[in-house]
């Protein structure tokens, strides 16, 4: 009997040790992204040894044991091995010999979870990141560390891109990089000009000697008989539309539509006083964009002429019921209308819901009288756009003038379709005081291209 109690404490003691190493050594093996990785680069007999190394202030038995493990393959190696460390802040490329380590499924679904969690914290929706950060943890405690070792293995991975070389004759004397703050640039062949931006890495790669080809190859193609020089003169009598929807065809009317003649000719009659100043000037301004006139016109601000500008304003206002237990609210809707002109004039018309724009646009002209309409001047600084001295237009006699402020802006590039409120002041024409006038119900200006404007613009 007594034997029998005392053996049985011992296996039972037996019994708690080999548990409390196999809860130990799972621990360890969670606990990779905690501690450092240790490859052991002996002579060219010996093998790489992978283990852990403690903590430097640990104390413990429990942290002696990865030590342990790692001491008994040491003494097998030669006696000076090169030991290199290597963090988990400054993740090691690892060779492709290194097997992976995999997660069991439990592991995996958390880390699945912290995924989604990080791609909601990316988008700024915290409340889900933060439910989902909580689910992955109470998966898997150490699914973070787990995360992160998995994202530093997949982007050790190597990558073989295979960047092959073109078939093109470009020579690397076409693509220069001009002094204006390393900006890349391409030399367009057959003095074309100079493309600079996005369309850079793109005509680069094209080869040189383009035409025009046949989409059925037993049919020729008229077009490809002309000279460029001739080609480029024709383009010249197209708009800014026409002139992109042609450079759409292919490659070759691409390069031709790029030609700097075509663009100058577009800059130099849009960009003039009151679009700049009266001291710049279109080639000074071209310079700012390495010589590239096409991108002057997309990209720097310029006040659209083709059109009308136009903003749609609601408000609620409360109407009379017969019966208190009936509430009436209206929707007003009124519109503003801009209209601008090469030579500085604007034209400003508060409309309200009586008229659709289609039949106020037809006559919105300098000769126009009725309530709600005003002439004023216009001139534009960088992107702010200044509306001064808008004066009622019936002949009246005014004590006040208006005048706006607004911000002019492109969506997308190249449009430059909207106008942002920045200020609007009514002005005292005896003492010249500005009032600000509230912009609550106001809404931005967008443009709508008129045709019959476009002629006279």
């Amino acid at each position: 009997m007594t034997v029998d109690t005392l053996a049985e404490p011992e296996e039972l003691s037996r019994f708690r040790e080999q548990w409390k190493q196999e809860v130990q050594q799972r621990k360890q093996a969670l606990l990779i992204g905690d501690e450092h990785l240790i490859t052991l680069k002996p002579g060219p007999s010996s093998q790489q040894v992978h283990g852990h190394i403690p903590p430097l202030d640990s104390s413990t038995s429990k942290s002696q044991e990865p030590l342990a493990r790692v001491s008994k393959p040491l003494a097998e190696l030669n006696k000076e091995p090169t030991v290199v460390v290597s963090t988990p802040s400054k993740p090691r490329t690892r060779s492709s010999t290194n097997p992976p380590v995999e997660f069991g499924p439990k592991l995996r679904a958390a880390v699945e979870v912290y995924h989604n969690a990080v791609t909601f914290e990316q988008k700024g929706d915290l409340d889900e990141a933060l439910r989902l950060y909580m689910k992955a943890f109470r998966i898997d405690p150490h699914v973070d560390r787990a995360f992160h070792l998995l994202e530093a293995q997949q982007q050790a991975r190597p990558h073989s891109k295979k960047h092959g070389k073109g078939k093109s004759s470009i020579s690397g004397k076409d693509v220069e990089v001009l002094d204006s703050g390393g900006t890349p640039s391409f030399k367009l062949p057959e003095s074309h000009g100079v493309v600079t931006g996005n369309l850079v890495a793109i005509i680069a790669t094209w080869p040189s000697g383009l035409t025009f080809e046949p989409e059925d190859e037993r049919e020729g193609v008229a077009i490809s008989t002309l000279p460029d020089e001739l080609l480029v003169h024709v383009l010249h009598y197209l708009d800014t539309t026409s002139l992109e929807r042609f450079g759409l065809v292919n490659r070759k009317s691409r390069i031709v539509t790029l030609d700097s003649s075509l663009w100058r000719e577009f800059v130099q009659t849009t960009y003039k006083p009151p679009q700049i100043s009266d001291e710049e000037e279109p080639e000074a301004l071209a310079e700012t964009y390495v010589g590239d006139f096409r991108r002057v016109f997309i990209e720097h601000p310029r006040v659209r002429l083709d059109g009308v500008y136009i903003a749609i304003c609601h408000y609620v206002r409360r109407g009379l019921s017969e019966s208190a237990w009936v509430q009436v609210n209206q929707l007003i809707t009124y519109h503003r209308y801009l209209r601008f002109y090469p030579d500085g004039t604007v034209l400003s018309l508060l409309a309200n819901e009586g008229r659709e724009p289609q039949q106020i646009i037809a006559s919105l002209k300098p000769t126009l009288c009725e309530k709600g309409f005003f002439v004023g001047t216009w001139y534009l600084s960088g992107s702010t756009l200044h509306i001064s001295n808008l004066t009622d237009s019936t002949g009246s006699t005014t004590r006040y003038t208006f005048q706006m402020i607004l911000e002019l802006k492109s969506k997308p590039l190249g449009r430059w379709n909207r106008l942002d409120f920045r200020a609007y002041d009514s002005v005292e024409v005896e003492s010249g005081e500005c009032t600000p006038v509230a912009l609550k119900h106001d809404r931005p200006f967008w443009f709508s291209k008129v045709r019959s404007f476009a002629t006279e613009a």
